[in-house]
């Protein structure tokens, strides 16, 4: 038994395995388990039995570290670059493109059935029957979700396909519009709204709640808004020049504030229920619990048990990062960046930069960065004299002194920024490297508030009564001047060491950026960049790039990193730590240079093979086109 957490109480999630219908097969040949038919989802309890397996689409400590997942942006740095941000890395996959095919067929499978059987009176129609339809409807939007943010334009399936009509599966494979696909998602989102209980609801406390699908419906909205508004003029919109799905009927502009109507609506049905806390601690628990229980603003999360031994190493990992040497050293792998770190205020609203902001203390030390600084880094980063690991009886007094930048010194990873994650640490006697149930925070309602303002002020270019209190709130908890139009006035787009000032060639106007840097701060280490960088199209900038970390030219000075030289630890000659300059990628292409084929995944050769009007005919018949920049075969890499 798998236990999850979903708000409240516990889930267990059932074992065993449920027949997949065949629509798609081709293209997903895993086989059928069992032969459910429609006289299977009769009641209640076989579709939640259906429903609990679908909870594994959510993200999971077992798939994923929440604190590192931003080392894919420019937020974080691992110990090797990113092949996501070189040139000629990524290829076209044999297979796998659409994974999510045996998911997709479960949710098509069981509302045929369940809503064909209520029609009947084959299943009643209770409360508890049209939650488990409304989470079927939230997850067939979430799979949608997640391939239109990869690839785009997307073939929309609803109902079922026998395998053995090879003509109506080529048919059904044809790739839509991504603004149909992005509209067909919210019209499951509708449902599922229509459906789910609210979160206060007792059938909801440890499932999907209405809350999470009005969230997630503005996240979809606002990605599709922002993606349509900064990537026109691009084959990677529908009617773009280049656009590779034929004649575009539509007006992208109607789209795009069909979008943002829907993004900013939806966003304000949680943010107006959902006050957040204006307590930093209350911000930093989130993620350092083994209970949300009490947090309101979580609106959905996945609880681990010792008991049960489902657990994840990520809290006992926290405590190996401390070697006890005297010394203090401690090493992660990863960090945060310069760039990141650079990005917040201080606590006067003011950019570090501002001429009159004599809060800033400069960037020699870690202590001199922190300084008077907005409480999200501050909370979110090991800094010297910082509790670490406390030992198994709670009675060691283990604080960090150091950052390790030699791998294997004192048995430690390096770390390669200098600025360490401190997110999601807990103070505990869990040993080094052993497993905890450290709760998995999925959704919180203070995205909400992000969504709404960006929304707000992408369309009606200044921000409303609702904007301007959701952004206070957010600057209050992070002990920040409420005051962000002093913020914005003392802006200066040049001086951000931020990709996000661009969208495409373009740099966005002053109170953009800061809605972008108040999202930016607002998720430190949760995972969240990539995406927007994506939708922004932030990444055509990121040329010659060099990831950077703290103040080496300074810290060079210290007695431990003398020793550290004396030992072998090699730098690169720069005024700030560089993490991947002796790497030969790094150095062959003068840092990051980002392919703009790599804004959307090409489509995996198989697709195109199975997909000709002719059972193995000519793959150039093929009824599905290939994602701009890239060719049609495995293997390949994107064109230049």
């Amino acid at each position: 038994m798998i236990i999850l957490k979903l708000k409240y109480i516990i889930l267990p999630i059932i074992a065993t395995s449920f027949a997949i219908s065949s629509c798609n097969d081709f293209l997903d040949r895993e086989p059928l388990t069992d032969n459910v038919n429609e006289g299977f989802f009769t009641e209640p309890s076989q579709l939640q039995a259906y429903c609990n397996k679908k909870y594994e689409l959510l993200p999971d400590f077992k798939d994923t570290n929440l604190f590192t997942n931003d080392q894919t942006s420019d937020n974080q740095a691992g110990t090797d670059p990113v092949d996501f941000f070189l040139p000629q890395r990524i290829k076209v996959a044999a297979t796998g493109s659409y994974n999510r095919q045996g998911h997709l067929r479960d949710c098509n499978r069981l509302l045929y059935y369940a809503l064909e059987n209520i029609q009947k009176g084959e299943l009643e129609d209770t409360r508890e029957t049209q939650q488990y339809i409304g989470e079927i409807y939230f997850f067939r939007a979430y799979i949608y979700f997640e391939y239109l943010r990869k690839f785009g334009d997307f073939p929309i399936i609803k109902s079922e396909l026998s395998a053995d009509d090879y003509a109506a599966n080529v048919e059904a494979n044809k790739r839509k519009p991504r603004n149909e696909v992005a509209r067909f998602i919210l019209e499951d989102l509708n449902e599922a709204i229509a459906r789910l209980l609210p979160r206060s609801n007792n059938l909801t406390n440890h499932r999907l709640n209405r809350e999470c699908a009005y969230l997630f419906k503005s996240r979809v909205a606002l990605y599709e808004a922002s993606w349509e508004t900064y990537h026109q003029g691009t084959a990677r919109v529908p009617g773009g020049p280049g656009w590779p799905g034929g004649t575009f009927n539509g007006n992208l502009n109607t789209e795009i504030d069909f979008f943002l109507t829907e993004a900013m609506a939806s966003a304000k049905e949680v943010a107006e229920a959902i006050q957040i806390s204006d307590k930093i601690e209350d911000y930093m628990n989130m993620f350092n619990q083994y209970d949300l229980s009490s947090n309101k603003e979580v609106l959905l999360w996945r609880m681990y048990s010792a008991d049960a031994k489902v657990n994840s190493l990520v809290e006992g990992n926290y405590h190996s990062i401390y070697n006890e040497n005297g010394e203090g050293c401690v090493g992660q792998g990863g960090g945060y960046t310069r760039s990141m770190v650079e990005t917040f205020l201080t606590t006067n609203g003011l950019p570090i930069y501002a001429p009159e902001n004599t809060e800033y203390k400069g960037d020699k030390s870690i202590p001199d960065v922190m300084e008077n600084r907005d409480l999200r880094l501050v909370e979110s980063t090991f800094k010297p004299g910082d509790m670490v690991w406390r030992g198994g009886n709670m009675d060691q007094d283990g604080r960090m002194v150091y950052a390790n930048l030699l791998q294997a010194y004192q048995n430690l990873s390096r770390t390669a920024t200098g600025y360490l994650v401190r997110k999601g640490w807990r103070d505990s006697n869990v040993a080094p490297a052993d497993n905890s149930p450290l709760a998995y925070m999925i959704f919180r309602a203070s995205e909400a508030y992000l969504n709404y303002m960006e929304a707000d002020y992408m369309k009606n270019k200044n921000l409303d009564d609702y904007s301007k209190k959701y952004w206070r709130a957010l600057r209050k908890r992070a002990g920040v001047s409420e005051n962000f139009q002093k913020t914005i006035d003392a802006t200066d787009l040049s001086k951000e060491n931020d990709l996000a000032v661009w969208s495409g060639s373009q740099m966005i106007d002053k109170t953009l950026y800061n809605i972008r840097r108040e999202r930016r701060c607002e998720f430190i280490a949760e995972g969240m960049r990539k995406d927007d960088l994506l939708r922004w199209r932030s990444l055509d900038k990121m040329k010659n790039y060099q990831t950077e970390g703290f103040n080496w030219q300074e810290y060079q000075k210290e007695p431990y990193y003398v020793k550290q030289l004396a030992a072998g630890l090699v730098v690169s000659n720069s005024k700030y730590l560089r993490p991947h300059f002796a790497n030969e990628l790094i150095i062959t292409n003068n840092g990051y240079n980002f392919e703009e084929a790599n804004y959307l995944t090409p489509i995996s050769y198989d697709v195109f093979r199975l997909s000709t009007p002719e059972k193995g005919g000519d793959i150039s018949t093929s009824v599905v086109y290939q994602n701009p920049g890239w060719p049609v075969g495995a293997n390949q890499y994107a064109l230049q």
